[in-house]
């Protein structure tokens, strides 16, 4: 059964089996010395640039709190919207590596601000609170929007000029960059952003995602960092083949355009619906609605998909590398049906 309910919920890519497959030759050294991690973090560098240091680590909490860990301490505290993945879904695993506090911010889309920040920036310098040091932000947002080139660079620039660095939530990078229609170092890199988490198992990959670093203030102790959060991988080997495959001849790209596509098909579909209403824009491969409560348990039986907001009845469907054209047609047509029978 295919589902709506998560990009994670899809398999590996075929390129990408095949490539660990054949990374299961022979012997080769361990822990990232390897020709498979040597070519991948070569590949990282023709994306984003010579000077970005690579760390490949085991999943997206693992490379959210190996990223942060290293532009904080303690008595530092983050900014992230309320609906932030490290906020919401990490079971604290933040505060707990790092020892820092946590600042939500309410945002409307997903999206900070520097309007939203500023006040939450009243305390530098003061002894008795935490002090900000890191802007988390996520791209492509949780509510499935994608900041601005323009957008992104402003609050980069806002956090640099008020001493912060700025971290990138990167777990769906991939369908952001494709909906921007520009190159991964001028989305990211060119923006500001200071050091990012590079998402891999929501577009494709078994296992494996990546911390990449473009301050060099925050390069000292990465590899420090990595080890002591358990996210060093001694057949490194088996997470970077798959790197390989992913960015050669840009399959990261061509599978995010193609989920954003199905997502866009999605919301087509879906507006033609009356009892349905979209609530978010479709940015990229996420589409957010509203429906009947009604028909949530028929829906689900077929197709699983998460509600976001069970007090509204907000649904949220995520389309994968492996969404099919027909799948999202029989999906609506499902939906007609539910909200047509609703008037017996």
């Amino acid at each position: 059964m295919k589902s709506f309910a998560s990009d994670n919920y899809s398999g590996i890519h075929p390129n990408i089996l095949n490539a660990i497959a054949e990374a299961n030759q022979a012997h080769v050294s361990s822990y990232g010395n390897d020709p498979f991690t040597a070519k991948a973090e070569h590949l990282f560098k023709q994306q984003f640039g010579q000077d970005t240091e690579v760390l490949f680590v085991f999943n997206g909490t693992g490379a959210n709190i190996t990223a942060l860990q290293c532009a904080v301490q303690s008595f530092h505290s983050i900014l992230c919207a309320k609906t932030a993945h490290i906020n919401v879904d990490e079971c604290g695993a933040l505060m707990k590596a790092t020892g820092c506090q946590l600042h939500a911010i309410d945002t409307p889309d997903g999206k900070l601000t520097p309007e939203l920040i500023a006040p939450f920036l009243s305390d530098l310098g003061n002894i008795h609170h935490t002090q900000p040091r890191v802007i988390s932000i996520t791209q492509c947002t949780e509510v499935g929007t994608v900041y601005s080139l323009n957008e992104l660079t402003t609050l980069c620039r806002f956090a640099h000029q008020n001493g912060l660095y700025v971290h990138l939530d990167g777990a769906r990078i991939a369908n952001a960059l494709a909906a921007l229609g520009c190159s991964a170092k001028t989305g990211t890199v060119d923006c500001g952003v200071d050091i990012m988490s590079f998402g891999g198992t929501k577009n494709g990959l078994m296992i494996g995602e990546a911390v990449l670093i473009f301050n060099k203030d925050l390069v000292a102790n990465a590899q420090f960092v990595r080890k002591q959060l358990a996210q060093l991988f001694s057949k490194m080997r088996f997470i970077s083949a798959q790197f390989v495959a992913l960015l050669e001849n840009n399959l990261w790209l061509t599978m995010a355009a193609h989920s954003n596509a199905m997502a866009q098909l999605l919301t087509r579909e879906v507006s033609t619906i009356p009892q349905v209403k979209i609530t978010q824009p479709t940015n990229a491969n996420g589409v957010f609605a509203l429906i009947p409560p009604a028909i949530v348990e028929p829906l689900q039986k077929e197709f699983p998909f998460y509600l976001w907001n069970e007090q509204t009845c907000e649904a949220r469907w995520m389309c994968s590398f492996d969404t099919t054209e027909e799948e999202i047609r029989i999906f609506v047509k499902l939906i007609k049906e539910l909200c047509d029978g609703m008037k017996l």
